[in-house]
């Protein structure tokens, strides 16, 4: 994608989330959306559907979310009437959990983990889809890689990456949920995270190439 980055960045920082959300729709040929449905994950699901409706919302669920979660998604799958594509992991949580565990991010096999109900879930859906344009929650100040990136980052896959949020607040993502009549989840569970601010790879494994 031809487009100088720096500059959109730039221009897109007095932008409303609507706003950067068309503009990146006005170059997207295979537009997605992607989701765990963790706090926060109505604002981007609301933005996006809004302005596309029938957006593909790629789930990817590692099969470790809570009920609360669960219930969650289901409320706004209908609200929403969301165009969700499910993708899980190839084998089941009732056998990792007998064979592997939940390993701590200490332990080798913690890399495996990942793979397992994160990475490769989500390479399947990408391959699946072949986005060029990738809306995401991602926000400044969650993660130090966060920090590094901006509204727009285009992953080492080539695919635009937009955080249309990325410079909001809770305060004022609470402000958007409450006028949009849509709830949160806070009981949500990463099983290959041990801290709210650590990577569980995924961005990791898609973030700018170095």
């Amino acid at each position: 994608m031809n487009i100088n980055i720096e500059e959109i960045n730039d221009q897109l920082k007095a932008k409303s989330p609507e706003e950067i959300i068309r503009w990146a729709l006005s170059i997207a040929q295979r537009p997605v959306v992607t989701t765990n449905f963790r706090p926060y994950e109505a604002a981007i699901l609301h933005a996006t559907t809004s302005v596309k409706e029938n957006i593909v919302v790629i789930w990817c669920d590692t099969g470790y979310n809570t009920p609360n979660t669960y219930k969650h998604a289901e409320q706004l799958i209908e609200q929403l009437d969301l165009n969700i594509d499910l993708f899980v992991p190839k084998q089941t949580t009732a056998h990792r959990d007998t064979v592997m565990g939940i390993p701590h991010i200490d332990d080798p096999i913690h890399k495996e983990f990942t793979y397992q109900v994160k990475l490769e879930p989500f390479g399947r859906a990408m391959a699946k889809h072949q986005p060029d344009v990738w809306f995401t929650n991602l926000r400044k100040g969650q993660t130090a890689l966060r920090n590094s990136l901006d509204i727009l980052s285009v992953g080492n896959d080539g695919v635009l990456k937009v955080s249309p949020f990325y410079y909001w607040s809770d305060t004022e993502l609470d402000t958007y949920l409450s006028a949009h009549d849509l709830s949160n989840e806070f009981k949500y569970f990463d099983p290959t995270k041990a801290l709210d601010n650590r990577e569980c790879g995924l961005h990791v494994a898609f973030s700018e190439n170095s």
